[in-house]
């Protein structure tokens, strides 16, 4: 027998404020431990500073003190004094953000990206950043503000992002870790906008694969299987017939994951795609396919005033240079001001949105619009708000982009949205419980330009 509507309701209701409680309670017991940890840390110190006692001898107490903590723990020694030491960073060098944990402001998710984004500045300049860092985790997730903190970190460091960047990039290295039953790893540190392009464009090509499947079965006319098809399958030159291919590709049942590891390596081995009958009616040819990524770039950095880092939107800060020649080698570029009198499309009778105004959402979502979801903007779809088929207008006021995860339950599901003013979205589940989704921190920001040094020998003015 099913449950009623207010039955579910209710037992949902309830589990929720279950979780909700228990997540406090967790909170509460992992502060708690912290401080214990980081007290464990300070014994050690004190233990040894008594004996005026060398750093050898300052290591063996804490390791001493792992010991005896983790056998309570059930864990390491070599884990609980790792563990002591990010403790002590957060609970003496941070307090500001375990204070805004205690009090339910953040979560420890928050917290951990604090510490791991803020820590790079010197020492003096953390209660600084953390300040501001806690202000932008109030409003969003935690995998949200991540980018927007690593940026903030790497704008307040007193190194230019361009300097360490250009430090970094010498280490870029391939290397293979094994791993189990015959599989291994292999790992490309490389810039981050060249391994999202790579990414993006394995994915590509990947979708074609899976999406043409039905139409290559039907349109068989070469010999051979497909580009990233049952590569295993194949010795030397050896090619099938069209009956045998097109029966590989019906009983191919691989993942996106799988297809991309297998495009992945026949790119690597073979250079270019060999065979390729993905249809210019569908996808096109998957060697012409290429990479997409979505970069904000300040003006000030595009001209070359400011050598700040970049956004490469849903995932992480890039260096100045690159994305000054992405902005010069694409096709796309223009400037967007959010002003009737520049142009720009706000509203349109049509459904199908006005490239303009396309990217001009782009520019101000970033993302998908939906409570903590970083898939960007221009893997997204444009939604209308309130749908276009029920009067639904498609203007700047109406539209937002929703990744196809989110734009499904949206239809699908009990959860709704309206659009309030400035593009903020208001979520409220099936329970009733609302989310108020902000629009992502604008890349580019105006502040005052400093004046100009006095002249060598010129007097200072005397204050009023």
């Amino acid at each position: 027998m099913f449950p009623s509507e207010d039955d579910f309701t209710t037992s949902l209701m309830a589990i929720v404020d279950d979780v909700a409680r228990v997540a406090r309670e967790v909170g509460s017991a992992q502060i708690a431990e912290l401080r214990l940890l980081a007290a464990a840390g300070r014994l050690a110190e004190a233990q040894t500073a008594q004996r005026n006692a060398r750093v050898q001898v300052h290591d063996m107490a804490l390791r001493s003190i792992a010991g005896e903590v983790g056998g309570v723990m059930r864990v390491t020694d070599r884990t609980v004094q790792r563990r002591i030491g990010e403790a002590r960073t957060l609970i003496e060098g941070l307090p500001a953000t375990v204070k805004a944990w205690e009090q339910g402001r953040i979560v420890r998710g928050h917290a951990i990206t604090i510490v791991e984004t803020g820590t790079s500045l010197p020492a003096e300049m953390w209660a600084e950043f953390e300040q501001l860092a806690i202000s932008r985790c109030e409003r969003d997730t935690p995998n949200r503000v991540r980018g927007q903190l690593e940026i903030l970190a790497l704008r307040m460091h007193p190194r230019s992002f361009a300097e360490r960047h250009e430090e970094a990039a010498a280490g870029r290295c391939v290397r293979i870790v094994p791993g189990q039953n015959g599989m291994s790893d292999v790992v490309a540190t490389v810039p981050t906008v060249i391994a999202e392009g790579i990414h993006d464009r394995l994915t590509q090509q990947a979708r074609a694969i899976i999406d043409t499947r039905d139409e290559r079965i039907a349109v068989r006319g070469g010999a051979g299987v497909a580009f990233g098809e049952a590569a295993a399958t194949r010795t030397g030159d050896e090619e099938g017939n069209d009956d045998d291919s097109a029966a590989i590709i019906a009983t191919d049942q691989r993942s996106i994951d799988q297809v991309r590891a297998d495009v992945f390596a026949d790119l690597l081995l073979a250079g270019t795609p060999a065979l390729d009958d993905t249809r210019d009616t569908t996808a096109g040819p998957l060697g012409a396919i290429r990479a997409r990524v979505q970069v904000l770039i300040p003006a000030a950095t595009l001209t070359g005033e400011d050598d700040g880092p970049c956004d490469l939107t849903g995932r992480s800060p890039i260096d100045p240079a690159t994305a000054r020649t992405l902005a010069g080698g694409s096709g796309m570029w223009e400037r967007l001001f959010h002003d009737p009198t520049t142009g720009v499309t706000v509203s349109t009778d049509s459904y199908r949105v006005p490239s303009g105004m396309r990217r001009f959402l782009q520019a101000r979502d970033q993302h998908c619009r939906f409570p903590g979801c970083r898939v960007a903007a221009i893997r997204c779809e444009v939604d209308h708000t309130h749908d276009h088929a029920l009067g639904g207008r498609t203007e700047l006021s109406n539209l937002a982009h929703l990744c196809q995860r989110h734009h499904s339950m949206k239809q699908f599901t009990a959860w709704r949205v309206r659009q309030l003013k400035g593009g903020v979205l208001e979520w409220t589940s099936p329970l009733g419980r609302t989310y108020r989704e902000d629009v992502p921190t604008p890349a580019v920001a105006f502040t005052p330009a400093a004046p100009p040094p006095p002249p060598p020998g010129a007097t200072e003015p005397a204050p009023f």
